[in-house]
């Protein structure tokens, strides 16, 4: 028999996060990502699980932690995302149990993917790719050259829409590329521009950065992609319901957009007859913006210290309801 907690981990964890949980705590790991196919617990097979083990502790990533769980005589949940969407907040602060997220853990990560989606898109890379490997590189008897001539990004205008983590990560990156940023966040008090409209006049660029809120859903219509100067670039890294897909087609489809780059979809699929899969001037990528080892080892450091911190009596330093904590 051991006095120390157990933690059962079903997110992936990895680093020093990892050697400093398993040195205070027996620990099961079991990511959901590494089975094929991937395993989620319903709420009734948590329940059991964590009772089995005897487990005071939860790590997850993906799992419902709602119900049955919550009946467990946990000491506390840590969710390894920036939101901690899968967990029943309120039960949770009912029961007393503190819940930890990993506020930011991807943001480097999403940040150099919308990087590579703006490359990708402004200097048509895929479809460039695609001819070379159909062994079309002089098609229909034109060149290279002819076909795939575009701007360079220096000097040209990045509007970010969402100036939190991720959005900052992106803007530092853009200007070392030699753009001027602008940013947009009415919740962020040294964003450039307070009026979104203003902005997206002065843009090449625009890429997407907010959460889905009442205020964002379907954000940008027919009429905002208007607002976007003629040939600019749309980048979507965040999530799909910020956008409208059918004004966006009509954009791409008459050339008031010159390429975008998503990282979303409607309940992260596309259909291969979807118009957007037609274009050859858009960049899509299957929701890897935060597929990084770099982001399980930060959302591992950023728990395991959080945990930590709570067995020692200490104050954890992201806590979705810090009112358990007095």
């Amino acid at each position: 028999m051991t006095s120390r907690p157990h933690a059962l981990v079903l997110a992936p964890f990895r680093g020093g996060g990892l050697a400093r949980l398993e040195a205070r705590c027996e620990v099961t790991l079991d990511p959901w990502i590494d089975h094929t196919p991937i395993k989620l617990h319903d709420t009734d097979e948590l329940a059991a699980r964590i009772e089995q083990l005897g487990a005071t502790i939860l790590v997850c990533e993906a799992d419902e932690v709602a119900g049955p769980v919550l009946e467990q005589p946990l000491a506390v949940v840590a969710a390894t995302r920036g939101d901690p969407t899968n967990v029943d907040i309120p039960t949770a602060t009912a029961r007393g149990i503190p819940v930890l997220h990993a506020p930011g853990r991807n943001a480097d990560a999403v940040a150099e993917l919308t990087v590579a989606l703006l490359l990708a898109a402004a200097r048509r890379v895929t479809a460039a790719d695609r001819d070379v490997r159909a062994g079309e590189i002089y098609k229909d008897g034109s060149l290279p050259y002819q076909r795939f001539r575009g701007w360079e990004l220096a000097g040209r205008t990045a509007a970010i829409v969402g100036y939190g983590a991720i959005g900052r990560a992106l803007a530092w990156r853009l200007a070392g590329l030699g753009m001027v940023v602008l940013t947009y966040d009415p919740y962020a008090d040294d964003a450039t521009h307070a009026d979104l409209d203003a902005m997206l006049a002065e843009a090449d660029v625009v890429s997407l950065h907010a959460p889905v809120t009442e205020d964002t859903r379907g954000m940008f219509d027919e009429r905002r992609f208007a607002r976007l100067r003629g040939g600019a670039i749309f980048l979507n890294a965040a999530r799909a319901d910020l956008h409208d897909h059918d004004a966006l087609v009509a954009a791409l489809a008459d050339g008031r957009l010159g390429a975008a780059g998503l990282d979303h979809f409607t309940n992260e699929y596309l259909a291969p007859d979807d118009p957007l899969c037609g274009f050859d001037n858009v960049v899509l990528t299957p929701h890897i913006g935060g597929a990084t080892y770099d982001t399980e080892a930060n959302h591992s450091a950023m728990i395991a210290d959080d945990i930590l911190a709570l067995l020692d009596g200490g104050t954890p330093r992201h806590c979705a309801n810090p009112e358990v904590l007095t």
